[in-house]
């Protein structure tokens, strides 16, 4: 058994009211308490208290991260949850600082995380479609990947010592959904990535 904290990320706009986003943390919380494991939600959009956002990290084996791709990156919302929680957290409750030593000032960046072989997934919604990554003649991403895109969030993670399970993907959200196929995909990465205990 795991314990597994689930945030939800996303911020509601005219156009994307988030109900993609708030099926997918349903149906992620449905399965894996199912599959034996203890699950927490947050949801970001409806505030948070910052020690309990650190308790709730400290106790999580896995955190499950669940945002809509919002001009290259997460939202606002998630962004200034980052700036509170994760900046408060570096006197040793995610991390000691940033890993560096006054003995070796200038090794390690990085390297002070203490949530060491606790594991991570985002889970992502696009407006862009699969087809846009991943390939030399797209004009945005020019061969770039998903992950190359959230490279940031995966550096983040990585600062408290936590190490990636795959990320999962929606494309095409707005304009061609397929949203039944995504719930069928996203079962199956969760029961491969986070199988029964």
């Amino acid at each position: 058994m795991s314990n597994i904290l689930i945030i939800n990320a996303h911020h509601p706009y005219p156009f994307a009211e988030g109900k993609l986003n708030a099926s997918l943390v349903q149906r992620a919380s449905e399965q894996l308490q199912a599959n034996g494991h203890q699950i927490r939600i947050v949801e970001v959009d409806k505030g948070w208290d910052v020690e309990q956002e650190l308790a709730h990290h400290q106790w999580a084996d896995v955190i499950l991260l669940q945002t809509p791709v919002n001009w290259m990156g997460v939202p606002w919302v998630f962004k200034k949850y980052m700036d509170e929680v994760y900046t408060a957290g570096m006197g040793g409750a995610l991390c000691h600082g940033d890993g560096r030593t006054e003995a070796a000032p200038k090794a390690n960046y990085g390297a002070g995380g203490t949530l060491n072989g606790k594991r991570y997934m985002l889970s992502l919604t696009f407006n862009a479609p699969q087809e846009a990554f991943d390939d030399p003649q797209e004009y945005l991403f020019q061969g770039k990947g998903v992950d190359d895109l959230l490279f940031p969030m995966h550096m983040n993670f990585r600062f408290f010592g936590m190490t990636p399970l795959d990320t999962f993907a929606c494309f095409d959200v707005m304009k061609n959904a397929q949203a039944e196929n995504d719930f069928v995909r996203f079962q199956q990465h969760l029961d491969t990535h986070l199988p029964a205990a």
